[in-house]
């Protein structure tokens, strides 16, 4: 098995794990205080929860008309472009006086550039990567994602008390701006993955062709669904707990750095086959008793321990890649991560529904009972009680390893 010193040789990795980071980064701290920003204007738990989850409803419309640029684009231009306009927007949403209306455009502008990014950097790392260390790599941005969210929330919530929310909302605008001159000056330049121009059209045919397989669409729905939920969990810890929701945020930090640890490096392939189900179950439950509000300690320990069942996402991409042609790993890649922003956007939604019409306690424990639901439904629909891995090994795929929050 590949080690992780091996996987620091390879050329160009350090660039881009610096780059990805960075934007990891970045979204932590600005989506922290622009959901605090938004929840002391309008003392609203739906809004607050869509200003840091809701641009990603614009993934549906990233992925159903423009995924097909991510194999066709320059990685090196569209990775750089693609930061530097996040940079732009998050500036613009720290101007003072800006309409809920108008924040929300810009999150939607902001959500379109990444369901294209997320294609494009996946891609890329593919290319940067041989074959056999692919899933080492990705294990390896889900651990970094962990850790900086990790240091992102506390540092966010420092910097919202220190600098105001719209100061941190430049921070978090000043990372993205590093995080696109890093990727200007440091990766290489090459062509586009596939031929052709972007287009409607090729994006509707690909996602056809890959929306076609049985299992390949279980699997979809397994890595979208369950997990959105979840994150609409997460997506209300700011009214739920409004003076320690970045020590919620870090705690679920932790619990996902932890688990994509142990199954990025660790795991034998026989329990990567068997474990997705219980690990989704474990992202779900221990949020269920937080409609009691137990004590801070308690709380944080539960979001910690649910946070390991992130990990099943890794296992779900890697039996995903062993389903799927090389010709359309990319858009295969793009095409998750948007479904999985767009599900994080439509758990926000409604568990920020739910809070308005109970409270914010009530509206977690629902949701993660809808998450519970969703992955047995899931579960049997696969004909055995679990998601089946690759009757046999494909080149490629990966041993185990978002964020992304995450990431």
């Amino acid at each position: 098995m590949p080690t992780y010193r091996e996987l620091l040789r390879t050329p160009e990795f350090t660039p881009f794990f610096l780059v990805s980071s960075v934007q990891v980064a970045a979204a932590t701290v600005s989506g922290l205080a622009l959901a605090t920003l938004v929840y002391a204007a309008t003392g609203s738990p739906l809004l607050s929860a869509l200003s840091m989850f809701g641009a990603s409803f614009s993934q549906v419309i990233g992925a159903s008309l423009l995924m097909s640029a991510a194999d066709r684009l320059p990685p090196r231009t569209a990775t750089a472009s693609i930061a530097a306009a996040f940079a732009v927007g998050t500036a613009l949403l720290a101007l003072p006086g800006m309409p809920v209306g108008a924040v929300f455009a810009v999150l939607l502008c902001q959500g379109l550039a990444a369901s294209v990014g997320g294609g494009v950097r996946y891609g890329l790392l593919n290319e940067i990567l041989p074959k056999d260390r692919y899933v080492l790599g990705r294990s390896v941005l889900n651990m970094s994602a962990g850790a900086t969210q990790i240091c992102g929330f506390a540092v966010g919530g420092v910097l919202v008390s220190a600098l105001s929310p719209r100061g941190t909302l430049l921070a978090g605008a000043a990372l993205y701006a590093a995080a696109a001159t890093v990727a200007r000056l440091r990766l290489s330049r090459r062509p586009p993955r596939a031929a052709g121009r972007p287009s409607v059209t090729e994006t509707w045919r690909v996602n056809s062709l890959l929306w076609s397989s049985g299992s390949r669409r279980r699997l979809y729905l397994g890595l979208w669904v369950p997990n959105g939920l979840i994150v609409g969990c997460e997506s209300l810890f700011v009214p739920y707990a409004p003076a320690h929701a970045g020590l919620l945020f870090a705690a679920a930090a932790v619990g996902m750095l932890a688990g994509d640890t142990v199954t990025g490096r660790w795991l034998p392939a026989r329990w990567r086959r068997r474990l997705p189900v219980p690990l989704l179950l474990l992202l779900a439950l221990p949020y269920v008793p937080l409609a009691l509000h137990p004590a801070l300690p308690l709380t944080v320990a539960s979001v910690a321990l649910a946070s390991v069942g992130y990990a099943a996402s890794l296992l779900q991409q890697e039996q995903l890649m062993a389903r799927t042609p090389d010709a359309m790993t990319g858009q295969a890649l793009g095409l998750h991560s948007c479904g999985m922003l767009t599900f994080q956007g439509v758990g926000a939604a409604v568990a920020g529904t739910l809070a308005q019409h109970t409270s914010p306690g009530t509206a977690i424990a629902l949701t993660a009972a809808a998450s519970v639901s969703v992955t047995v439904l899931l579960a049997l629909g696969a004909g055995s009680g679990r998601i089946r891995g690759p009757r046999r090994p494909v080149e490629g795929a990966r041993p185990a390893p978002q964020q992304v929050s995450g990431t």
